[in-house]
């Protein structure tokens, strides 16, 4: 189906300000008798300068769309099958490969997700930087690496000419991110098509490849198409935003209009699913309903309308046009056909507090002292030569029916100290109090009844279900192990778990291939509280799902919750997330908690400078507001030689003369809010030499 506008025409443009237009683009995948209809005929400009957002749930279509405009589409199975391309005046699905390969990296340059499969591991940066410069630019090679070296300069990286020497594994995630955006610049192309560039990042390394990527395109001029899953990053850098779903573009608009009056209702669907900051605390996400469709088995209708609370008969019978409202807002929608739905107004759906379970004074769990370091070995001999001190002395307690959050960025320890404290990795030194029980010195069999009593969630289902068992073997396995269920009525109390989990009795037959991304944490789920448990860790239970999948989760564990008195470590990188669920947030950098509170405080009045740089590097759903950001500079220093003091003063913007060498001790407020900063310790703060913290404000855009 071609894309066709109703109502009032569409507002033009400058046709010489238009960089990119896309018209009909058709890419599908062919496979053993099916077509994946990945694009289904998507229509579009990008204008010179601009930053156009697109974003929609994984299987949307939006990496291939934007694959498809540098022609990278494998063939076979896939092929564009139909539209136009023209960038800057020519169709490039008309250009020969040789033709491509001149537009390619030189004109249209992409930055992927995951930039260390996207670097050759067996090259230096040096050589895959000049590459580009050599084969586009006619470029000598001496002239090629000054080049990339004043590229990785450009893009933040201390000292370039070094780092062109080094291979992509000696590099952190965000540093290989911004070597992929230096490369991608080198050329000085006019279009960057960025693949969820920061989806893979700690949200501080996010917050500094953001500024990057806006100051560079600021002052290169370069358009810029956006691919995100993350709405909060569309209301930061897009100046217009694509909404896709089943292929399709469903809505299109600007980026403030998107935000204030979104027209489609699978565009009210993501808005509503987030966790926001300014929700009330214990706010009920609100999630799309279902899956994302099946692209070979799209509907005949409208392709939201199985997952829409707004659908009526013809949207299962006719697809929509995309109609216009205005402004340069397009939705494919059957609400806005006036003349038989309405005015197509939104439902706001206000969100339900969910009702605060009882949490007893008494800890469930009391963590003290807690260390847990990796030996380094060296030499035929294995001789140690060191330690990775992954976690190095946390103390903190878990209440009766309370959540933990546990967040930091990635080296932090949090998993670590989430392992060993259900013992799936011994500890080197303290104690782990569960129920009374010192349960570090515990034999193998001494600790089976706390193993049924502690259960984990791990953060990709996939890899920690066994593919080759069914789903009822999976769950029915603790109820065996631990006593709960026999041979004969183990199939009905697994049939129970999987309905309490939101799946059902006919899953049970079925593999973990079978089922999407949610479907599969649902089945860790249960598997966990198959056995019973009293506490759950769950490691990032949410972080490889999109978002709507992701309030269908949390909801569910808020459920679980309620329903059987269970307490959580939820352990996390995403502070919306951690808001939404927890009742008390620690936060840990390098090993150790340097921040703990209750949930209203610790987001309200943050103490230590690194939660207040967590804390203001997340993105608002808001385009108009901006929060004063707190940029860290480089990368959380090495485990297995941390900084002598406070380990965070190589990045603290507040470090002062003791922070290098004296470690700050663990301070509480009246309150009970903790934290481990000598700002606040009284033989220093009574210094008025010495800085203050200041709060985080919000400021116009």
């Amino acid at each position: 189906m071609t894309d066709t506008v109703q109502k009032k025409p569409q507002t033009e443009h400058d046709p010489q300000d238009v960089l990119l237009r896309v018209r009909d683009l058709k890419t599908h995948f062919f496979s053993e008798g099916t077509v994946v209809r990945a694009v289904d005929g998507i229509s579009y400009d990008v204008r010179r300068g601009e930053v156009l957002g697109v974003v929609g749930e994984s299987g949307s279509g939006k990496s291939v769309s934007g694959l498809s405009l540098m022609r990278l589409i494998d063939s076979p199975p896939g092929k564009i099958i139909d539209g136009s391309i023209e960038f800057d005046g020519q169709d490039v699905l008309q250009l020969t490969d040789w033709e491509m390969r001149r537009v390619r990296g030189n004109k249209i340059s992409m930055i992927f997700q995951e930039p260390l499969t996207s670097l050759n591991p067996v090259y230096t940066i040096g050589n895959q930087m000049a590459e580009p410069l050599t084969l586009h630019q006619g470029m000598s090679t001496n002239q090629a690496w000054e080049r990339a070296e004043e590229m990785l300069r450009l893009v933040g990286v201390p000292s370039p000419g070094e780092r062109l020497k080094d291979y992509p594994h000696q590099l952190s995630g965000g540093m290989r991110q911004r070597v992929m955006i230096g490369m991608a610049l080198s050329c000085n192309p006019q279009l960057l098509i960025a693949d969820e560039p920061t989806t893979a990042l700690d949200v501080s390394i996010q917050a500094q490849i953001l500024e990057l990527m806006r100051e560079l395109q600021r002052d290169l001029g370069t358009s810029m198409i956006f691919i995100t899953h993350d709405l909060g990053v569309v209301s930061e850098m897009c100046d217009r935003v694509n909404v896709m779903y089943g292929g399709r573009i469903v809505e299109q608009a600007d980026v403030g209009r998107l935000f204030d009056r979104p027209s489609h209702p699978y565009t009210w669907g993501l808005l509503d699913c987030l966790p926001r900051f300014e929700d009330a605390l214990g706010s009920r996400l609100t999630p799309i309903v279902g899956q994302p469709p099946n692209l070979a088995r799209l509907p005949v209708g409208c392709k939201f309308a199985p997952r829409c609370p707004y659908a009526w008969e013809k949207c299962v019978a006719e697809e929509p046009p995309l109609f216009d409202l205005g402004d340069g807002q397009l939705s494919r929608c059957w609400l806005h056909d006036t003349d038989q739905a309405g005015n197509g107004a939104r439902v706001i759906h206000e969100r339900k507090i969910t009702e605060t379970v009882e949490r007893d004074a008494e800890p469930l769990l009391q963590v003290r002292g807690l260390k847990t370091y990796f030996p380094i070995r060296k030499g035929l001999l294995q001789r140690k030569i060191g330690d990775v001190q992954a976690v190095d002395g946390i103390d903190f307690d878990v209440l009766r029916g309370e959540t933990v959050g546990l967040v930091g960025e990635s080296g932090c320890g949090k998993s670590t100290a989430g392992r060993s404290i259900i013992r799936l990795i011994d500890s080197t030194a303290g104690s782990i109090i569960y129920d009374g029980t010192d349960i570090t010195e515990l034999s193998e069999r001494q600790l089976r009844p706390f193993r049924r009593k502690m259960q984990i969630v791990f953060q990709d289902p996939f890899s920690s279900l066994n593919p080759r068992r069914t789903v009822g073997a999976i769950v029915g396995q603790p109820l065996l192990i631990h006593g709960l269920a026999n041979r004969s009525t183990v199939g009905g109390k697994v049939n129970d778990i999987l309905e309490r989990v939101g799946l059902n009795k006919a899953h049970a037959n079925r593999y973990p291939h079978e089922f999407s991304g949610g479907q599969r944490q649902r089945i860790g789920i249960a598997r966990a509280i198959a056995a019973e448990p009293d506490f759950i860790v769950a490691d990032e239970p949410v972080s490889a799902l999109d978002v709507s999948i992701q309030a269908q989760i949390i909801n569910l564990m808020e459920d679980l919750q309620a329903e059987l008195g269970l307490s959580y470590i939820f352990i996390a990188h995403d502070l919306s997330v951690v808001r939404a669920v927890s009742d008390r947030i620690a936060v840990m950098y390098l090993g150790r908690i340097v921040e703990l509170a209750e949930n209203s405080a610790f987001y309200d009045s943050p103490l230590h400078p690194y939660t207040q740089s967590l804390i203001s590097a997340v993105p608002i759903i808001d385009p108009t507001l901006r929060k004063q950001r707190i940029v860290l500079q480089g990368d959380v220093p090495s485990p297995i030689n941390p900084p002598s003091g406070c380990r965070f003063h190589t990045r603290c913007p507040y470090r002062f003369e003791p922070c290098d060498k004296v470690d700050p001790r663990m301070l509480t407020t009246p309150e009970g809010h903790q934290v481990a900063c000598h700002l606040y310790d009284a033989e220093y703060s009574s210094d008025s030499s010495y800085p203050k913290l200041q709060p985080l404000k919000l400021v116009e855009a």
